[in-house]
């Protein structure tokens, strides 16, 4: 297709590509800063890793001449950040947890560098509370956000984890989208992992319609559904698995209605009506 006339909401991912990033960010970094233009030249990423393992920022920084704040929590891969760029001045290698306060948020550390308020782009993936970090920015405006969302999550729910940084259950991508239009931010694609914001006054840019998560997530490949049958049973339909951890999700090990109740309440014979009524309440009180 001419990449200047968008065809579909999902036109960006038409421009996916890696270079060190995991889902195609990088491509599609690429067209929405082309599409913005007048760039600063600037770039942000936390955690950064060791500044190229799949990395939001590293194209920008090795083929576009980009300056970058490089933030990274854990010691042993803030000493590879920071031996990888020891000879670019322009990248600042910071060794942190970016957290939500005034004392740890990201609007504190970037006051101790030369970055502009509206720099190009801002990659967030700290495997938890990626959601609470970019709400407390306030002072900083980047043009563009990548911010990471549990794919385990469906697209219709809202969940957000607990301001906890000793928790990593991340957020869903429908809270995440409403927190970026509470910042002023609009939703313009969205892959496996990351979704991806401009600032509101460039949308119309894009000509893209409908900026639902429903239109815009490419799939729900890690999504379990679960649900119950008229008769009490917990069903479980899609990946069920638990993803980071291996361990598969069983049916068998989710019922909570012992196998002789499991049947519609309608067709139960006098034994059942009369052995469920002092079952259930037991249950009630144990709960």
């Amino acid at each position: 297709m001419n990449s200047d006339v968008p065809t579909s909401n999902k036109w960006l991912l038409d421009h996916a590509a890696n270079k060190n990033s995991q889902f195609g960010e990088d491509g599609i970094i690429a067209k929405i800063l082309d599409v913005i233009g007048k760039p600063t030249h600037w770039c942000v990423e936390f955690g950064a890793w060791d500044g190229r393992h799949l990395s939001n920022t590293y194209d920008l920084i090795s083929s576009k001449d980009y300056s970058a704040v490089l933030i990274e929590g854990s010691e042993s891969r803030h000493r590879e950040l920071a031996a990888r760029f020891k000879d670019n001045a322009n990248v600042h290698a910071m060794h942190a947890f970016v957290g939500f306060g005034t004392d740890d948020g990201l609007d504190t550390l970037l006051a101790e560098t030369e970055i502009p308020q509206d720099f190009d782009l801002l990659s967030i993936d700290i495997d938890g509370n990626d959601y609470h970090a970019w709400k407390a920015v306030s002072h900083y405006r980047p043009r563009v956000v990548v911010i990471e969302y549990n794919p385990t999550v469906p697209s219709s729910v809202e969940f957000v984890q607990a301001a906890d940084m000793s928790v990593n259950q991340g957020c869903s991508i429908l809270s995440l989208k409403k927190l970026g239009c509470e910042k002023g931010y609009e939703l313009v694609s969205v892959t496996d992992f990351n979704c991806i914001f401009v600032k509101a006054e460039y949308f119309e840019r894009f000509g893209i319609e409908d900026n639902s998560v429903a239109m815009l997530r490419p799939n729900e490949n890690l999504v379990t559904h679960i649900f119950s049958g008229y008769d009490g049973s917990i069903l479980l339909r899609g990946h069920n698995r638990l993803p980071w951890i291996g361990f598969p999700l069983l049916e068998k090990k989710l019922q909570q209605v012992p196998r002789w109740l499991r049947q519609f309440p309608g067709n139960y014979g006098p034994v059942k009506k009369f052995l469920s009524k002092p079952y259930r309440s037991w249950r009630k009180r144990r709960s």
